[in-house]
């Protein structure tokens, strides 16, 4: 049974018919206080550093937390990581993954990326480069360097959540996303999301207007919904995977702190109401 449930942790990690809790109407006096809104006139501002927390949640029970944070290093450098802490039965999971990246003209290009896993199961660790202008790639726990003929807009397993974001502010009408993905494998992959409507969802964070999107895995039976809110420069606040038509995890946005560069002060967007109390 635990190992059935690995895949959907993973998507968790990196990233259904839908079986959406039931939506509510965002009002005026509900609603939570926005982020500053982007000005898309200057690219930088397109990748405000932030960190979002995220419940994770198993047949509408809280199993973990989820933590998704930008890091700027510099200019047109940054780190982007996420995370994540599932404890279930006698499951427990730590993942955590690291994309170092840079940023020109609000095109995300993945420099460097390591993923570790602990818990229950064999624990795993991978750590590539990228050097995209030249073809090549070197997987750093196995001491080689492979020659790969990167497509234009490539990603890694992490970095492609960070450029889709940048695309839905960039144009929020686009309906259909492709994403070349370069696995730990070494090989390339192309995931592919779809517009599927808009919801107004009641999250641990607090009620919010979202567009959502699906990705189908046919061969596998899995389909991910993933709902990004407009009014938070498209974050993404929910997450849910089902696999042959049952249920597997999901994530929630619980709270959101932003960063205004240079001097990092920071803003808190705290929960609004606990897990549990929603899900009575």
């Amino acid at each position: 049974m635990l190992k059935h449930l690995y895949p959907c942790i993973l998507l968790l990690s990196v990233s259904s018919h839908s079986l959406a809790q039931p939506t509510q109407t965002v009002t005026d006096s509900e609603a939570k206080p926005l982020l500053d809104p982007i000005n898309l006139s200057s690219p930088d501002t397109l990748v405000t550093p932030f960190k979002a927390t995220y419940s994770v949640l198993h047949k509408s029970k809280q199993v973990g937390t989820a933590i998704r944070e930008l890091e700027k290093l510099s200019d047109n450098t940054y780190r982007y990581n996420y995370s994540t802490d599932i404890e279930w039965l006698i499951f427990d999971d730590k993942r955590a993954e690291e994309s170092i990246v840079t940023i020109k003209n609000n095109h995300v290009i993945p420099q460097h990326y390591k993923y570790t896993r602990e818990g229950t199961g064999r624990d795993k660790f991978y750590e590539w480069s990228y050097d995209i202008a030249n073809n090549s790639g070197t997987n750093i726990k196995e001491k080689k360097t492979l020659p790969i003929e990167f497509p234009e807009n490539v990603q890694d397993s992490l970095s492609y959540h960070l450029q889709h974001r940048l695309n839905l502010l960039k144009n929020p009408e686009q309906k259909t996303f492709v994403y070349p993905v370069i696995r730990t494998s070494g090989d390339i992959r192309e995931y592919a999301y779809e517009y599927d409507g808009t919801e107004d969802l009641m999250l641990p964070y607090g009620l919010v207007k979202t567009i959502k999107l699906k990705r189908e895995v046919t061969e596998k039976e899995r389909v991910t919904y993933a709902w990004f809110a407009p009014e938070l420069n498209y974050l993404l606040v929910r997450l849910y995977q089902a696999k042959g038509g049952t249920e597997q995890f999901e994530a929630q946005l619980t709270a959101v702190e932003t960063y205004s560069a240079p001097d990092k002060q920071k803003e808190t967007h705290k929960v609004l109401a606990p897990v549990a109390e929603l899900n009575k």
